[in-house]
């Protein structure tokens, strides 16, 4: 007589609280995916964020998405909100930090990787961080369109 193997099932409990723990590390991954960027800014850069608060949200809020004139949620990436260097004058000053937000599921939902991944949140930061020195959106998109187009093919 054969002895019947069944797969090990696990309460379904264990199962959600599994899931809640890769979401968690998805979550911690990117973060620290997020951070690695600013701190390997140059130090000439990297000197000059003060008063900047750099964070990561799921997804932006719906005045985050009307100041930005974004109807999709999956369309807003970053978003940085402050007074640029370029328009700091002399009374500058015991203001609440600039604040750049980097969008983890509208990111993770144009990447099929962590390589991916990393690439595009290196992108997006640094496109925030220019803003955050006065850089306009139109600059920065030709910037972004004369680097795509030099770039090797795959």
């Amino acid at each position: 007589m054969s002895e019947e193997h069944r797969p090990v099932e696990r309460p379904a409990g264990l199962r959600h609280h599994d899931a809640q723990a890769r979401a968690q590390m998805r979550r911690e991954r990117f973060y620290d995916l997020v951070i690695k960027v600013v701190d390997e800014l140059p130090p000439e850069f990297l000197d000059k964020l003060e008063n900047l608060d750099v964070g990561v949200a799921d997804w932006p809020s719906p005045s985050q998405l009307t100041k930005s004139n974004i109807r999709s949620k999956y369309g807003l990436l970053g978003l940085y909100e402050g007074v640029p260097h370029t328009r700091r004058g002399r009374g500058y000053g015991m203001v609440l930090p600039d604040k750049i937000t980097i969008f983890r599921k509208p990111i993770e939902s144009r990447c099929r990787s962590w390589g991916e991944a990393e690439e595009e949140i290196r992108r997006v930061v640094l496109h925030e961080i220019a803003h955050h020195f006065g850089t306009d959106e139109h600059t920065l998109r030709t910037i972004e369109g004369d680097r795509q187009r030099r770039k090797p093919p795959p």
